[in-house]
């Protein structure tokens, strides 16, 4: 790569994040620069989803920041529903639990990453036929129901599986009628 190029790109990487409040590599992360970087990856937008992502799929560059990536993704409940893929969806909710336990944040932000979860939940189903999307819907709304109130999609029941497996199969029935 030209050198010219390679100036403009570190300088424009340097402004960054000097614009968005985090440190170069050489210096400590503070408290608050964690914070901000945990506040911006867990937020209810597909813009922040997207950046958690990225950052799931580089670690290497955020080791400073001491963040915990572990994931049971969606616990004892299935991660893929129906076939419905939820897990990373599981993994970015975890991720916001997990950290906001370690900065002892956590109650205050629980309603916005389980927010966060069900809006992850609907994008999942989007990606979906519109035939079969009413049962994605469904199954995110449990899903979401059940960290909301008890912290964790272990609660789901196998009976609101199958309610959404009957909902699936009778919406390809008709579809299959119709053509």
């Amino acid at each position: 790569m030209p050198r010219r190029l390679t100036t403009l790109l570190a300088s424009a990487a340097l402004a960054l994040l000097t614009v968005f409040g985090i440190s170069s590599p050489a210096a400590a992360v503070t408290p608050s620069q964690k914070l901000s970087v945990l506040s911006s990856w867990t937020q209810t937008s597909a813009t922040s989803y997207n950046a958690w992502n990225a950052g799931r799929l580089n670690k290497g560059a955020w080791a400073e920041y001491g963040f915990d990536w572990s994931t049971d993704y969606c616990s004892s409940s299935p991660d893929n529903p129906l076939g419905f893929n939820f897990s990373l969806s599981c993994h970015r909710h975890d991720f916001g639990y997990r950290n906001y336990k370690k900065v002892s944040q956590f109650p205050a932000n629980k309603p916005r990453l389980d927010s966060a979860f069900y809006e992850d939940l609907k994008r999942v189903c989007t990606t979906y036929s519109t035939v079969v999307r009413p049962a994605c819907y469904s199954l995110a709304w449990t899903y979401y129901q059940a960290v909301s109130a008890f912290g964790s999609v272990a609660a789901v029941q196998q009976a609101d599986i199958d309610r959404a497996a009957r909902m699936k199969a009778d919406a390809e029935r008709r579809a299959a009628l119709r053509h």
